[in-house]
């Protein structure tokens, strides 16, 4: 089996899409982040002592999304068109599900920008309610769709 991230000498090499043609690429990702009732309603509310947790969590989804390379190996910089964080609160188990969307015209995808997206957003939210509840979760983090690229579409079943 030949890998992608290795050359003919066995060594570690960045994937060459010199070749490829730039096309529009999307990718959309989450992280789920568990808190107690407690947390979720100072979040909710606006009353964690840090600050506006959501509002700092955009910022730093933001933010990761543009270290990606710095953070993944064999990662290309890419030049990011657009990264959007949303939020989606769900008052039944206390979750707040973060909601990543990166877009470039390149020559390889953003999916790797947008979990970094969505995984550093939830990070920070854990970073700011940690003092209210230490037992918070970040679960289900994944791609959910992407569109863009020789490989195509992608859409995550549910």
């Amino acid at each position: 089996m030949k890998f992608t991230h290795f050359n003919e000498q066995n060594k570690p090499t960045m994937v060459d899409v010199s070749i490829k043609e730039p096309t529009l690429r999307i990718a959309l990702a989450q992280a789920v982040v568990k808190l107690s009732k407690q947390a979720y309603l100072a979040v909710k509310e606006g009353t964690v002592k840090k600050g506006d947790v959501l509002a700092v969590a955009s910022v730093a989804g933001i933010m990761g999304a543009k270290q990606t390379p710095h953070l993944i190996p064999m990662c290309h910089p890419l030049n990011l068109d657009q990264i959007n964080i949303d939020f989606e609160l769900n008052d039944e188990d206390n979750t707040i599900r973060v909601i990543s969307t990166a877009k470039i015209t390149a020559k390889t995808g953003v999916e790797m920008e947008s979990l970094c997206a969505c995984s550093i957003a939830a990070l920070t939210i854990y970073d700011m309610c940690k003092s209210i509840d230490k037992s918070i979760e970040i679960t289900d983090i994944y791609l959910l769709k992407k569109s863009g690229g020789k490989s195509g579409e992608f859409e995550r079943k549910t």
